[in-house]
């Protein structure tokens, strides 16, 4: 019976996730007069140059570069320091060692939308210092991504450090290796799955993000990312969206996720196994 159970839950749960990506694959060839119709009707003739319309007048490809420049750059910055104080927290006993951690994983509780105006001054502040860090700037934005993205890699990374052996790191520490070698060489190349695993999480969290690039750059079209362009399509015009290009648009930001995805799905799942196994 509970097997029973658990299979409808997730046939609901595969229904509620495939039909709606599923359904604006559609709709991203069709003509508008045909999504408002029958919406699962096959296109008459498939429109591809509604992606090309998203593409050239939309500037969903200058969007998406600039998304693939800020993730890049925030997922690299999030893993390097998340992976160095998690190793530290798990690994090195010290005085605040405890209260430090606890800090770190009290951000997963504070909700952004709480910290949008004093984010928005202090961006601004730090960009009176160091311009390229300050508001309708990538850099800026990716230090934000790196700060809000720390407290959860922080937390699953500490825990995945703490199951590692220490025999290795001893015996390596014997040799007369630096902690920093022992760290670059051997720790992190042991945590591969765990690291596979939380830099997934971060790129699909930082992909997906809205309400962040909407306060931080919205003084700078040229630099927005993908899912400010998006929703431009959607209320540039009103009821005059172009709806077709929008789905268009919708179908070229979930591609590059579920390729992902799909290529590192074995992965994944062996880093959150992982801890569990040891």
């Amino acid at each position: 019976m509970y097997r029973r159970l658990s299979h409808l839950a997730l046939l609901a749960w595969l229904v509620l996730t495939v039909v709606p990506i599923a359904w604006t694959f559609l709709a991203s060839v069709k003509t508008e007069d045909e999504i408002f119709g029958n919406a699962w009707s096959l296109p008459a003739v498939p429109r591809f140059d509604n992606y090309l319309r998203a593409w050239e007048q939309a500037h969903i490809g200058q969007y998406m570069f600039n998304s693939i420049v800020v993730v890049s750059l925030s997922t690299f910055g999030t893993m390097l320091f998340g992976a160095m104080a998690a190793y530290v927290l798990a690994r090195y006993p010290f005085r605040g060692n405890r209260p430090l951690y606890l800090l770190f994983v009290s951000g997963m509780a504070f909700p952004t939308y709480l910290a949008l105006t004093p984010l928005f001054f202090v961006v601004q502040n730090v960009g009176r210092a160091v311009p390229f860090l300050g508001l309708n700037t990538h850099g800026g934005l990716v230090l934000v991504y790196i700060a809000y993205s720390l407290p959860f890699t922080v937390f699953f990374l500490a825990s995945f450090f703490r199951t590692l052996p220490t025999a290795v790191a001893e015996a390596a520490f014997v040799d007369g290796a630096s902690h920093a070698r022992v760290f670059f060489r051997i720790m992190l190349p042991m945590a591969k799955p765990g690291l596979i695993s939380i830099t997934i999480f971060n790129v699909l969290g930082q992909w997906n993000q809205y309400q962040l690039p909407l306060v931080l750059l919205s003084g700078a079209r040229d630099k927005w990312v993908l899912t400010q362009g998006i929703a431009e399509i959607s209320t540039a015009a009103g009821y005059d969206a172009d709806w077709a290009a929008l789905f268009a648009a919708l179908s070229t930001a979930i591609l590059p996720v579920m390729i992902v995805y799909t290529l590192f799905q074995s992965q994944i799942q062996r880093g959150l196994t992982a801890g569990a196994l040891k």
